[in-house]
């Protein structure tokens, strides 16, 4: 029998991992109205609000701004529509150098944040934005130091104000690109629930789904992170009972707070990464322009089917922390929550035509969030999802 040294044994057995969760949150209703007087603590007089259109126009941001106004010189940018661009971005970083800004503040959902981390980005580096994506054939790295970016989320799906990565669309393909640094983590995070008071109901289920969908896939990723695992199914028990009551109720400040809880708990454990639901989402998004929670509803169902005989243990827990009997009820008890809360029934429902089949799965495929699936996933695979969705 072959003896191991010391040393090759080590070699053999040990593997480095990585963690960190380094952001500061101030979290709780009112937290908005701390972010002048934090501003002027830390010397900052000249923010650019990033914003987008829709809450360009509510009393909502006009609030905000007159309570900016109080200590500092607010600029506004709501240029921020639809599945983010490119051309947002260099909008934003226009109107960041037009300012003379000395930091940014994003105001708003998924999108306004993830365009304001990128506008601070490409306020002190050249090129265009889509060139400092992880995946582009000659990526550029961020190299220079960005100007503080602090965060208050609007709504309770993405969490990207705890997350250190930006989606952008191209402009002419939309297709879905990801710039990724740990450079673009907000100084601070304020999560404020009182800000989503306001959202209707569909908006609710939308973004109410994308944030269980984010703690559903980190879980189920085989990527080790039990740190993020146990976040994940705290993030997954929190949202099955807040989600229905935040629909219902949209007044109901408790479920509004537990909601954008479990959204920053869905994006602090994605880290660990996602899975096949967000690969079929992108593509949704890019071919569909669809919302992105809604796409992640939509597809949430044939993929967590196919998943189930993967990782059954798994299943077993997620079925447990949303207070069902077992593995098997947790498929069926999405479906019945989906309906609950008002999400379409079908892929069809929502207009996506099967002609647009081919080009969703080839870009499914591209998309890397499947490589962490617990089961690998194939071109007919996705076909399959699709048919299912429709």
């Amino acid at each position: 029998m072959r003896q191991h040294g010391t040393a090759e044994v080590q070699a053999e057995i040990m593997t480095i991992h990585r963690f960190s969760f380094p952001t500061t949150i101030h979290f709780g209703p009112g937290a908005r109205r701390l972010v002048a007087d934090h501003l002027k603590e830390h010397e900052l007089r000249r923010p650019l609000v990033v914003t987008d259109r829709g809450l360009a126009a509510l009393p909502l941001l006009a609030e905000f701004v007159q309570l900016l106004a109080t200590a500092v010189d607010a600029s506004v940018f709501s240029g921020v529509h639809g599945n983010p661009t490119a051309a947002q971005v260099g909008a934003g970083v226009a109107a960041f150098k037009a300012h003379r800004a000395d930091c940014v503040v994003g105001f708003g959902g998924g999108a306004a944040l993830d365009i304001a981390k990128v506008v601070a980005a490409m306020a002190v580096h050249d090129g265009d934005v889509i060139e400092y994506a992880w995946d582009h054939p000659n990526v550029r790295p961020l190299v220079h130091t960005l100007p503080p970016f602090f965060a208050l989320p609007t709504t309770s799906g993405t969490g990207s104000e705890v997350g250190r990565s930006s989606v952008v669309s191209e402009d002419d393909t939309h297709v879905k690109r990801v710039i990724f640094s740990p450079k673009l983590l907000a100084r601070e995070v304020f999560a404020d629930p009182e800000l989503t008071l306001g959202l209707p109901p569909a908006v609710t289920a939308a973004t109410g789904i994308d944030a269980l969908t984010h703690n559903i896939e980190s879980y189920l990723s085989p990527a080790y992170h039990p740190l993020c695992d146990g976040i994940a199914l705290e993030g997954v028990r929190i949202a099955a009972r807040a989600l229905p009551r935040a629909v219902r109720n949209g007044r109901d400040l408790q479920a509004r707070s537990d909601m954008m809880m479990a959204s920053m708990m869905g994006a602090i454990a994605f880290q660990k990464d996602l899975g096949a639901v967000h690969s079929c989402a992108h593509a949704l998004g890019a071919v569909c322009d669809l919302h992105h929670g809604l796409a992640n509803a939509l597809m949430l169902e044939p993929v967590m089917r196919f998943n189930t005989e993967a990782t059954p243990a798994k299943f077993a827990e997620l079925a447990h922390v949303a207070d069902l009997p077992d593995a098997a009820d947790f498929v069926p008890w999405l479906a019945r929550l989906k309906r609950e809360i008002g999400i379409p029934p079908s892929l069809a429902a929502v207009g996506v035509q099967r002609d647009q089949f081919p080009r969703l799965v080839e870009l499914a495929v591209k998309d890397v969030c499947h490589q962490t699936n617990p089961r690998p996933c194939a071109a007919t695979d996705f076909e399959r999802f699709f048919e299912q969705a429709y």
